[in-house]
């Protein structure tokens, strides 16, 4: 039995299939570097999808696992265009540009293609050699010349090393972010390679990619706050907003009377919970939750003193 691989492209309105591409009328068994029952399931997984990129010229670009291969693939006839990597590179392949198990093959602006390498082969005079230390590559294709040349690399001072699994996400100002896989790591570089960011998750854990995006989200339910009167004249309250991630600072609101609020000042935003100490012998209070612009997000409930 093969598992091969197969690419759909889809009308996501009435599901007509719009294009179909099968590794097992492209790809030979041959290719591949792993065996029958190796990942002990019945038959062989000779090519393993993990990746799908739309090109610059709109054909695609597939990373196979497997066959430790990327293949640009015509949109229109399904042939290859050309193999990078693996056995049957089509591409003289330049000094630290072997790649091995690989995941996550993205063309970028600037035509250079990055990948995550899990690096569990490495390849000397075309002989398979194991190592155990997985990477970030940037390659330069020369399409004409027919020559891959490395770019740049991105490797953990810990030497991670992702059996399956990992990405690698190039940032709009030239960093990159890279998810170790099965390392369970997560790490920024600069685009010299100077970390940045490093993060771990625990053991019993699985991660297979990590990105970093701007995101911003306003929870559907009102800021929360509890209020205690220490004396008189003062009050602390305490104010949060669980999931917001715009509030800049925190309006205090007081009151003789329950519904003539009126602020008493705003302090800035401090961790998960703020607290702040308010001179006022109103028995009313509320938190009003600010943006940057001074724009109001939301309301918390009005609170009697102590309640």
């Amino acid at each position: 039995m093969v598992w091969q691989g197969i690419v759909q492209e889809l009308d996501i309105e009435t599901g007509e299939v719009l294009f179909q591409w099968r590794s097992i009328d492209h790809v030979a068994l041959e290719e591949t570097y792993v065996t029958p029952l190796q990942d002990g399931r019945p038959g062989i997984d000779y090519f393993h999808i993990n990746s799908i990129d739309v090109d610059h010229d709109d054909n695609l670009l597939v990373s196979a696992r497997e066959t430790s291969t990327v293949y640009k693939i015509d949109r229109n006839s399904g042939e290859i265009i050309w193999r990078l990597g693996g056995k049957r590179s089509d591409f003289e392949m330049g000094p630290g540009t072997r790649f091995a198990f690989q995941h996550d093959a993205r063309r970028l602006p600037d035509g250079t293609i990055s990948i995550f390498d899990n690096g569990s082969l490495i390849f000397e005079n075309g002989t398979p050699k194991a190592v155990e230390e997985s990477r970030g590559i940037v390659l330069g294709l020369d399409e004409r010349k027919m020559k891959a040349t490395l770019v740049r690399e991105y490797t953990h001072p810990d030497k991670q090393y992702a059996d399956a699994a990992g990405n690698m996400q190039v940032l709009p100002n030239g960093n990159v972010f890279v998810g170790w896989g099965r390392a369970l790591a997560i790490s920024e570089f600069s685009e010299n390679g100077e970390m940045l960011f490093d993060a771990s998750l625990p053991r019993k854990n699985e991660s297979y990619r990590a990105f970093r995006f701007s995101w911003s989200a306003r929870p559907s339910d009102q800021p929360a706050a509890v209020a205690e009167r220490v004396s008189e004249e003062e009050v602390r309250v305490y104010a949060s907003w669980n999931g917001a991630t715009e509030v800049a600072t925190w309006e205090i609101l007081a009151a003789r009377h329950q519904g003539r609020l009126k602020p008493l000042g705003q302090v800035p935003r401090n961790g998960f919970e703020t607290a702040m100490m308010v001179r006022t012998s109103d028995p009313y209070v509320a938190v009003r939750a600010k943006g940057r612009s001074g724009r109001a997000l939301g309301t918390s409930k009005v609170l009697r003193q102590g309640s």
